[in-house]
């Protein structure tokens, strides 16, 4: 056991707290906390787990978890964070290694461009002009043929009557109400809690998207569990809670979590990098008539 293990493991029987007591308030599996009092990080299922779950565990029994990691700083692996930098330099690297013969072909494309749109235009214009022609000689060739003058009073009274059955039809349409479109409005934080409502939706459809490893918790306004378990990187889970009033998604880690309500991406109200563990509260009113 390493003496930040000790620490925690102490801070917890102080509180008359068990390891069980630990993981329903923190959503961690049992076994990752044993595994934190016991040193034993390779069987997180990731480096940056490592800082969070410690985070969690020393909020949960009242200790600074920033003052932990300052004191064992040596005995924590790295963050998340410490590996971004080496991935943007390997980045770089495959940018720069373009092709000479892509470049080249690069400098010419505008002139091919400009051509082509010449030979084009030239083409259209060489195409239009003899269309015009024939169809002027058309018309001109055609024969006007006299009407008598009370066929034409009659034509000029029934358009004069069917006139105003169109404006009426128009007017009808422009008085037809939109419908409203979906809202989804941030409504505040309160700890780690945020709460958001929807409105003026057809149907509540949450979906959940891992673009790492996270832990996910969905449940409805009474109560009934729809998810509770892991969800690898790429995976994702869609929940139709149509009917219901509310839901609650309990996140593990925000950083690697997307949340899509309808097909709309639900924007973080806590930053998602300060604050992993979110308590998401969505509340649905219906749809108005």
């Amino acid at each position: 056991m390493t003496e930040l293990g000790n620490r925690l493991r102490e801070a917890r029987e102080a509180k008359g707290l068990s390891l069980a007591d630990v993981q329903e308030m923190t959503k961690i599996q049992k076994r990752y906390l044993n595994g934190i009092e016991e040193g034993n990080y390779d069987m997180m299922p990731g480096k940056f787990y490592v800082r969070a779950f410690i985070k969690q565990y020393a909020e949960a029994v009242g200790l600074d978890p920033e003052q932990l990691f300052e004191e064992y700083k040596s005995e924590i692996p790295s963050s998340y964070e410490d590996e971004i930098p080496q991935r943007a330099t390997k980045v770089e690297k495959v940018r720069s290694t373009v092709p000479a013969e892509s470049s080249k072909i690069l400098e010419y494309l505008p002139r091919i461009l400009v051509t082509a749109f010449v030979v084009g235009a030239l083409f259209l214009v060489w195409f239009l002009i003899p269309k015009s022609d024939s169809n002027d000689k058309t018309v001109k060739e055609e024969t006007v043929v006299e009407q008598p003058k009370e066929q034409e009073n009659e034509k000029k009274v029934a358009k004069e009557k069917e006139e105003p059955k169109k404006e009426t039809k128009k007017e009808e349409k422009v008085q037809e109400p939109a419908k409203p479109k979906q809202t989804l409005t941030a409504l505040g934080v309160s700890g780690r809690k945020a709460t958001y409502e929807l409105q003026n939706a057809e149907k509540f459809e949450v979906t959940i998207l891992s673009k790492g490893e996270t832990w996910i918790g969905v449940t409805d306004g009474s109560g009934k569990s729809y998810y509770n378990n892991m969800l690898a990187k790429g995976q994702s889970q869609t929940f139709d809670l149509t009917g219901q009033t509310s839901a609650k998604i309990v996140v593990g880690f925000a950083p690697d979590t997307e949340i899509k309500v309808n097909g709309e991406t639900l924007t973080y109200q806590l930053p998602a990098a300060k604050q992993v563990r979110q308590d998401v509260i969505i509340q649905a009113k219906p749809a108005e008539q």
